[in-house]
């Protein structure tokens, strides 16, 4: 059985030798194989040569035309697998284990979308590792309840993907999005503890709040009943800070982590309450604020 692993890449090139390298030293089964596909969107640094070396099939996204859905869409039409496995340039697989365990409950017909662990890198905040450890516990799910899923590191049945396809307009959560209807059709989600990778992210403060702005954004058109006021902004920064710092103390770290604690979670909910309460149609300048943040 042939999975197409499909990456997008902008400027990965820190990371990205690590993540092919990692791939190339998978252990698999004798009935799994594997192909590399990245869809750039005008990277600018090494990310493309490193690509070459490691014999990826390479496509490109302009910037006018870049979402992460249609980036997708875009890779998995290049596919001949029929497992499609996404995985973000700047994740590299913790295991050589990895990728036979993501992609064996669909070769099982055990699910039709499956995720895996992510745990932050050495540069991730404080309160970043926090939110990995919530999302993605050390317990698998197989089927899992609910349709929450994350494109940094899943696997998607090539006919699942043919089915509903990544929405092309959302500015993210187009993992959710196509989870969510494949759900609503019977069809199962499932969470891998064991497909574990580093997930690294060094973001400026403005960044972060772009990435949870746009999320957010994207939330309205798929749980349109969410909605954030003023007093949930307030008990949500002042909450997440609070078990923030109790926890930084648990772990002796207090000192180090007390100021990116209290940076990240302004930053996070700031930019959640905004996005939850942007309704117009984002203009193409708006959209490159956040799909290519400074």
């Amino acid at each position: 059985m042939l999975t197409s692993i499909v990456i997008r890449t902008l400027n990965e090139a820190q990371y990205l030798n690590g993540l092919l390298t990692s791939i190339h030293q998978q252990k698999l089964s004798n009935e799994l194989r594997f192909e590399v596909i990245l869809i750039d969107s005008g990277s600018t640094d090494e990310t493309l040569k490193i690509a070459k070396h490691h014999n990826c099939m390479i496509g490109h996204i302009t910037r006018k035309e870049f979402s992460f859905g249609r980036s997708l869409n875009i890779g998995c039409q290049m596919a001949k697998g029929e497992i499609l496995v996404f995985i973000s340039g700047h994740c590299v697989p913790k295991d050589k284990q990895w990728l036979q365990a993501l992609c064996l409950p669909i070769m099982n017909k055990q699910a039709d979308y499956t995720y895996g662990r992510q745990v932050g890198g050495e540069e991730s905040q404080f309160s970043e590792h926090r939110i990995f450890s919530k999302y993605f516990p050390q317990q698998s799910k197989i089927p899992q309840d609910g349709f929450y899923c994350n494109n940094a590191n899943s696997a998607l049945s090539h006919k699942s993907w043919k089915a509903f396809q990544f929405n092309e307009e959302l500015t993210g959560l187009e993992d959710m999005d196509l989870a969510r209807r494949l759900v609503e059709r019977k069809g199962k989600v499932a969470y891998i503890a064991e497909a574990c990778v580093y997930h690294h992210h060094s973001e400026s403060w403005s960044s972060i709040q772009r990435r949870f702005e746009r999320e957010a954004i994207a939330l309205q058109k798929i749980m349109p009943q969410v909605h954030i006021g003023r007093r949930d902004l307030i008990r949500y920064i002042i909450s997440s800070i609070w078990l923030d710092l109790r926890a930084s103390l648990r772990d002796k770290t207090f000192l180090k982590n007390v100021k990116s604690i209290i940076l990240y979670r302004f930053s996070q909910y700031r930019g959640s309450y905004k996005g939850n309460h942007e309704h117009r149609i984002l203009s193409h300048k708006k959209k490159e604020i956040y799909f290519y943040p400074d």
